[in-house]
C-alpha cells in the first residue's frame, strides 16, 4: 500500500511522535522512509559579509536535526532517505512529495515554528490542503 513515506522532522516532539508512527507503517509495508527537513531562507541576507556561514550554521543544525531522526529509528530493515532544504517548510515537503511520488506524508500538529497555530500548525494546514496524497498529522 505505502512505497514512499515522507515524515516532517523539525526536532520538536510533535516530529518525534510523526517519525515513531512512519516507523511503525514503513516497518509493516516494506516503504522508503523519506525524513525531510527545511530551513529558513538565507536569500534575505545576500551580499552580507557573513551570509556564506549563515548558510553553513543552518545546514549544520539540519542536518543535525536529521542525524537525531536517524538516531532515534535504531536499527531498521527498511530503507531511509533524507531530504535537507531551504526555504518555507510546507512548500519544501510537498516538492518533495510530489518530486518523490509519495503515498503518504506524516507530520506533527506543531512545529518549532514562532507561533504554532490554534488547532493545527500552519505547515500542517498548508501541506493538509495542498498535498496530492494523504496526510496523517500526528498529535
Amino acid at each position: 500500500m505505502f512505497k514512499e513515506i515522507i515524515v516532517a522532522i523539525d526536532g520538536s516532539t510533535h516530529s518525534h511522535k510523526a517519525l515513531d508512527y512512519a516507523k511503525e507503517l514503513a516497518e509493516q509495508y516494506g516503504a522508503t522512509l523519506r525524513l525531510v527537513h527545511a530551513f529558513p531562507h538565507t536569500s534575505d541576507f545576500l551580499g552580507y559579509d557573513e551570509y556564506e556561514s549563515l548558510i553553513a550554521r543552518r545546514e549544520n543544525a539540519g542536518q543535525l536535526i536529521l542525524d537525531e531522526a536517524r538516531q532515534r529509528l535504531g536499527e531498521i530493515p527498511f530503507p531511509v532517505e533524507e531530504e535537507l532544504l531551504e526555504g518555507p517548510s510546507a512548500k519544501a515537503i510537498l516538492s518533495v512529495a510530489e518530486t518523490r511520488h509519495a503515498d503518504l506524508i506524516i507530520m506533527g500538529t506543531h512545529g518549532r515554528g514562532s507561533l504554532q497555530g490554534f488547532l493545527l500548525g500552519s505547515v500542517s494546514q498548508k501541506v493538509i490542503h495542498h498535498a496530492h496524497c494523504p496526510v496523517m498529522v500526528v498529535r
